[in-house]
């Protein structure tokens, strides 16, 4: 029919001292209604936890999806994730990142492809408050058709957060000549004695690669398809579960191969 839905799951996951855990949210649709997602989930991390976090968005290309992720490091704990975003006609993600103990560990990794006129936003926030933490944050998206795409992420690091190493960086393949990528790595950075480092990139499929593998007698579409392949599955080699793994190697070679 023409009923239009609301859907708002809230998850609050608290990894308790010295444990272990993974999680996986998947949202998925089954047809392509037009509905909105409009999702809320907090991490709490006690000390020496270590919670790996897999979020995988594939829903209608009519829905919308909005998301909310906040995450609370606590003393030598330790966050990694992994979102990857396919569906939505628009899909935004919020993730807060704060370090409240020392010798804390974060680790966002994202891969978002968009087509059509799917519009794929992230507005990430990583705060040192406190010294010695470690924060690593790499995005890649591959943009096709009239899409577009937003990357907005910052990083403060407190006065009081010496010994700080935060990396962030963000790259795009555009495969077409209309889709767009608005990106803005931020630091703001008030403290001396720290490792910082951001950059962006946007471009087409590097031609030099091209040419190498077809000189050596591989079709103009495998190549292709072969480079964007190697570009996205980047962002989830370091996935501990080898079936969300497989899982997501069959979409890209769903997607991308002739």
């Amino acid at each position: 029919g023409n009923e239009k839905y609301l859907i708002q799951p809230r998850s609050y996951f608290l990894a308790g001292k010295n444990s272990q855990i993974h999680i996986i949210e998947h949202f998925i649709s089954v047809n392509n209604d037009e509905y909105f997602t409009n999702s809320l989930t907090n991490f709490h991390l006690a000390e020496n936890s270590i919670v790996r976090y897999t979020r995988l968005q594939e829903e209608s290309s009519y829905s919308f999806h909005m998301s909310n992720t906040n995450i609370d490091v606590e003393k030598d704990a330790s966050f990694s994730s992994h979102l990857v975003s396919l569906g939505g006609k628009i899909a935004r993600n919020n993730i807060n990142v704060k370090f409240r103990g020392e010798g804390g560990y974060a680790s966002l990794n994202g891969l978002y492809l968009t087509d059509g006129e799917q519009l794929f936003d992230a507005h990430t926030v990583i705060d040192h408050a406190v010294s010695l933490c470690n924060s690593s944050e790499h995005f890649k998206g591959i943009l096709d058709g009239k899409s577009r795409a937003v990357f907005n992420g910052k990083v403060f690091v407190r006065p009081d957060a010496q010994k700080t190493n935060a990396f962030q960086e963000n790259n795009n393949i555009i495969l077409s000549n209309e889709a767009l990528v608005n990106t803005k790595p931020q630091l703001e950075i008030f403290a001396d004695d720290v490792k910082c480092s951001h950059g962006a990139t946007i471009g087409q499929l590097d031609e030099e690669a091209l040419f190498f593998l077809r000189a050596r007698g591989i079709g103009k579409e495998t190549a292709k398809s072969l480079l964007i392949h190697a570009f996205a599955s980047d962002v989830f080699k370091e996935l501990k579960i080898t079936a969300i793994k497989d899982y997501l190697e069959e979409i890209l070679d769903k997607k991308f191969n002739p």
